[in-house]
């Protein structure tokens, strides 16, 4: 399924700076930097406890916002792209 990891951590303090990087290379490693603070990811129902879990431990609830977004398995209708970047197919192999 294709789940969408937005996030907004306050970076006002080093702590903020510091959870902001923490976020981000979590992210990295489950999903596709679609934009600055957004992933996409193709996940199973395991994983994503696995993501959720490790990402509510890293940010602070009384200065950070986490948003997950569960698109499902029939997603490719419910996205529409426009602008510069191009489009990927998150199903498709990665290659590194």
């Amino acid at each position: 399924m294709l789940v969408l990891i937005t996030y907004d951590v306050n970076t006002t303090d080093a702590a903020g700076r510091k959870r902001l990087t923490k976020v981000a290379k979590t992210c990295v490693n489950y999903g596709q930097r679609v934009q600055n603070s957004v992933f996409e990811c193709s996940l199973d129902n395991a994983q994503l406890i696995i993501v959720r879990d490790k990402l509510l431990k890293i940010i602070d609830p009384s200065q950070d916002s986490l948003r997950i977004y569960n698109l499902g398995n029939a997603y490719a209708s419910r996205i529409e792209h426009y602008g510069v970047k191009e489009t990927y197919d998150p199903e498709a192999p990665m290659i590194f």
